[in-house]
């Protein structure tokens, strides 16, 4: 099954298109990249993945997410984990009272908060104890949120999508935040993930560009500039177009990393 295909997409904020004549798909299984430089449109194109936002009509569009053309947005979260800086944000902001177990247990809500309406099995306790333990964090299940570090948060956020078994996760710029030690660890996590879910990454640092993610995706100016084999793309030229900046791309043992010529 494809997570999305696209054709002919346009999005607009009031007159201007910010995404142009998007054509595009990912199937289940391929880990993908999607870069570009800030402003480029990655953020509306991750809204126009989860139904936040809806294209323009035109006669030769198609936008489909996992197959259907519709869809109730709580039930597309399921299916679809999205992991933002903003949500991020939302926790540290309104919830910094729960700890890891709560967050985890809210995501089969979507809620921030844990409430007393809301009914909870041994069924839904098990899953997140299995989520926590899965992705190591399981030495945070009564530390709050106020006093977790950035990278604990995000692994937190991960873990309430994960009580889903989504067939895709978008992680948008995850390392945001990080010092080196919780980056190196985090894409050590994210690889993790891969073995259990497509990933989608949205970024600008090659260095979140795990081994098995093999298809690159690249945006500039609300366009779709390239797509197609991670080593085909991560060079010097497509890299220096893609930012309209001189650089050099170096590859060892699969990790990428970039510099500035001058």
């Amino acid at each position: 099954m494809k997570i999305v295909e696209f054709e002919h997409v346009n999005v607009a904020y009031e007159e201007e298109n910010v995404l142009k004549d998007i054509s595009l798909a990912i199937k289940e299984g391929e880990h993908t990249a999607i870069i570009g430089a800030n402003g480029s449109g990655k953020s509306t194109l991750i809204k126009l993945f989860s139904n936040d936002l809806y294209p323009r009509f035109s006669l030769d569009m198609v936008k489909e997410v996992f197959g259907k053309k519709v869809w109730d947005i709580w039930e597309l979260k399921k299916h679809l984990g999205i992991i933002t800086n903003e949500l991020h944000y939302e926790f540290t902001q309104r919830a910094g009272f729960l700890n890891a177990f709560e967050v985890t247990l809210s995501g089969f809500y979507s809620s921030f908060h844990i409430y007393e309406h809301q009914e909870f099995s041994p069924l839904h306790v098990n899953k997140v104890n299995e989520v926590l333990s899965f992705l190591e964090i399981e030495h945070l299940r009564h530390k709050r949120i106020s006093e977790m570090s950035t990278g604990e948060i995000r692994k937190c956020i991960i873990a309430r999508a994960l009580v889903h078994n989504p067939k895709a996760m978008i992680l948008d710029e995850p390392t945001v935040g990080l010092d080196i030690k919780a980056q190196i660890n985090f894409v050590s996590m994210m690889q993790k993930l891969s073995t259990q879910t497509t990933i989608i990454l949205i970024t600008h640092h090659l260095e979140e560009i795990f081994e098995e993610i093999q298809t690159v995706v690249m945006i500039k100016s609300g366009e779709i500039y390239q797509r197609g084999k991670k080593e085909d793309l991560l060079n010097d030229t497509q890299l220096s177009y893609l930012f309209d900046i001189p650089l050099h791309v170096s590859c060892d043992k699969g990790r990428y990393s970039i510099a500035n010529i001058n």
